[in-house]
């Protein structure tokens, strides 16, 4: 029995042993998601007395054009078969530089004005967004350390992934990446501020679109069936108003969680670009196109954020 074990830990041991190899990105997962929980308790007593959010629907009816925006990119793999490596490549490129420009117009630079607002403090402002940025990429890095998921570049990561379905590792991956999205929606939307969630908005189910087909052509190269890999590429965008809704709960509490909330959403959004997308997007030597498609993407969303902010 004891030679069982061993040889199949429980998930709970696998969890502690990666906790003993990795105690800086253990530390701060926790440190982050203590915060979230101190947020989110902040918030439901915001909620219990009577201080709903004025954004409350427009943040949910985001992440549905979020998860809408998915489901209409993966549908588009019904018809289209095959799609080149280098158009899959500058399509993600193109999303990446949505969600870079994204991260800085809709989130950070807001987040920086409400912070100076409440602190009396430019300097104060700044540090205010860097503590959410710190708090969002910690959320992620121990997340991305902590969740069984699979990478087309480096294979499969995370405590117990051994034990999952190849295609299974690929959806916590997607999951990883939809998350922090779904946040980003919420949080802009949580003081019904149209003027900072409506690009952001716009730009998150735009890049949508192209992520959803690409999900279902990595989907097909695990060998999944067609019509499996469309619904389960749809089904993936659920994250964005379940996202959506926790970064409502995130920025709905005390003043100052509304900047922290941005910046947090700021922090995991980049280093899902910098983390998960730009590698994939380098991978196949199409550098050059998913560059010109990132820069693509960037300049739609500054547009966007000027003409709808």
């Amino acid at each position: 029995m004891n030679q069982v074990s061993t040889a199949n830990p429980s998930i709970l041991d696998a969890w502690i042993a990666q906790a003993r190899l990795h105690p800086l990105a253990a530390s701060g997962l926790g440190l982050s998601l203590l915060a979230l929980l101190t947020l989110l308790l902040q918030s439901l007593a915001s909620l219990a007395a009577g201080g709903v959010s004025s954004g409350l629907t427009h943040g949910l009816l985001a992440g549905a054009a979020g998860f809408g925006a998915t489901a209409l990119g993966a549908s588009a793999g019904i018809v289209l078969r095959n799609v080149g490596q280098k158009a899959e490549d500058s399509m993600l490129g193109f999303a990446a530089g949505m969600m870079l420009a994204a991260s800085s117009f809709s989130l950070i630079l807001p987040g920086i004005e409400a912070a100076k607002g409440l602190t009396g403090s430019g300097l104060l402002g700044a540090l205010t967004v860097v503590l959410g940025l710190a708090l969002g990429v910690m959320l992620m890095l121990g997340m991305d350390q902590f969740v069984p998921h699979t990478h087309e570049s480096c294979g499969d990561c995370g405590p117990g992934a051994e034990r999952l379905n190849r295609v299974w590792l690929f959806v916590l991956a997607i999951t990883l990446h939809n998350l922090p999205e779904g946040m980003a929606m919420g949080v802009s939307f949580a003081q019904g501020d149209l003027a900072v969630g409506l690009p952001l908005a716009t730009a998150i189910a735009i890049q949508d679109i192209p992520e959803g087909l690409a999900v279902v052509m990595a989907l097909r190269a695990t060998g999944m069936r067609n019509l499996q890999a469309v619904l389960l590429a749809a089904a993936s965008g659920l994250m964005e108003p379940l996202g959506a809704l926790l970064g409502l709960g995130l920025a709905g509490g005390f003043a100052l969680a509304y900047p922290i909330g941005l910046g947090l959403a700021a922090g995991a959004m980049i280093f899902v670009v910098s983390h998960e997308v730009i590698p994939e997007t380098h991978r196949n030597g199409h550098q050059t196109p998913a560059t010109l498609g990132l820069m693509a993407g960037f300049a739609l969303m500054m547009v966007l954020d000027t003409a709808l902010g």
